[in-house]
């Protein structure tokens, strides 16, 4: 069985964030557990910023704030994290492997391939690939954003059975604890809705750039790839052993789906924000809902939002219920001037698709 663990800054650094080595210790002898047991390992950790503040001089008040210094930090601490994971998985004579992806490494296919490959050979050599963002060159305008989002595309891409998603508290509860005392673990999630997403609500610590909000969304990611999701406290013992085992209590599951979405599409619908909303009418939403059909511009009926060729947009009914996304292949200006027109009656040379059936997906 292939596994995801990933953890996050909050719960690998202290109080004054810096790198707690004894919690990165702790997930090294759990990862070395669940290898003698058989099973092949994927960490996706986040950490590089915390890492590099120290070595710089910058922790505390003096944290710095704008990406560009950010990326720098990043580009200290990385290494320096990767030390960390080196040394403790060593002392189980284990191989860590740095891989540092980027989105793009997930929207374009021989990119997406490539990134496959290399992390399914690292897996056959014995080595535990340790995967990170990399923060250093990326651009803010084309990201992942949170590790919890990566480590589901991760997930996908190796073909794992469990992901793990280490937090700091025991998983998904019916109620804020720091508001209500009487709240609850919800063992089992069978579809992430709207009302667990507003449970969940914004980030959780000064120190992460996720929530519980944006495990759920890592949760909905891989449940639509077939992968069982645990959201799990990073401090239980034994926690990816009893994720993998399915032990009564461990966190809070969120069960796979029976449709798997393929990567290119499971992409498209959870990894790329949409820059603006194509609204169809009820034929073209019949059609597009029958699986086959591209969204052709007489199904158009209005545009809204300003966006390129090749950005993602959503897809709405006239009563402005959001159904689909797709990667258009018109700009904003051309979509309103050409929205409502049949084949025939557009200007020559221009698409005869607005968003082609290969670039769209029905949203779950």
């Amino acid at each position: 069985m292939i596994v995801v663990a990933k953890i996050g800054t909050s719960s690998i650094t202290d109080d004054e964030g810096d790198i707690a080595r004894e919690a990165i210790r702790k997930l090294c002898g759990e990862v070395a557990e669940l290898r003698r047991a058989g099973h092949q390992v994927v960490v996706v950790s986040s950490g590089a910023i915390a890492a590099g503040l120290p070595a710089l001089g910058l922790g505390g008040s003096k944290r710095p704030r704008d990406a560009v210094t950010l990326q720098a930090v990043a580009a200290v601490g990385q290494s320096r994290l990767m030390q960390v994971y080196g040394e403790e998985l060593g002392g189980h004579g284990v191989v860590a492997g740095q891989v540092l992806i980027a989105p793009l490494d997930f929207m374009e296919r021989r990119q997406y391939l490539q990134a496959r490959g290399t992390l399914a050979r690292l897996l056959e050599l014995g080595v535990v690939p340790v995967v990170n963002e990399n923060d250093a060159i990326a651009d803010d305008e084309i990201r992942f954003g949170d590790n919890d989002r990566l480590a589901a595309l991760v997930a996908h891409l190796v073909d794992a059975e469990v992901l793990v998603l280490l937090t700091d508290t025991p998983g998904v509860l019916t109620a804020d604890p720091r508001l209500d005392s009487d709240a609850s673990l919800i063992e089992e999630i069978v579809e992430v809705d709207h009302e667990l997403e507003a449970v969940a609500g914004g980030p959780g610590t000064v120190r992460g750039s996720g929530g519980m909000a944006t495990k759920l969304a890592a949760a909905k990611i891989a449940s639509w790839s077939g992968v069982r999701t645990v959201i799990a406290d990073a401090r239980r013992e034994h926690v990816l052993a009893d994720a993998v085992a399915g032990a009564p209590g461990v966190g809070t599951v969120v069960v796979p789906h029976d449709r798997k979405l393929a990567a290119r599409k499971l992409w498209i619908a959870f990894a790329v924000g949409s820059s603006g909303t194509l609204v169809v009418d009820e034929g073209a939403r019949a059609a597009l809902l029958g699986g086959k059909a591209s969204l052709l511009a007489a199904g158009v009926r209005a545009v809204h939002g300003d966006f390129d060729e090749d950005d993602a947009v959503e897809i709405a009914s006239a009563d402005g219920r959001v159904f689909a996304k797709g990667l258009v292949r018109v700009d904003a200006a051309t979509a309103k001037e050409i929205a409502g027109r049949r084949s025939a009656e557009l200007p020559e040379g221009s698409p005869r698709h607005v968003v082609h059936r290969d670039d769209l997906v029905m949203l779950p």
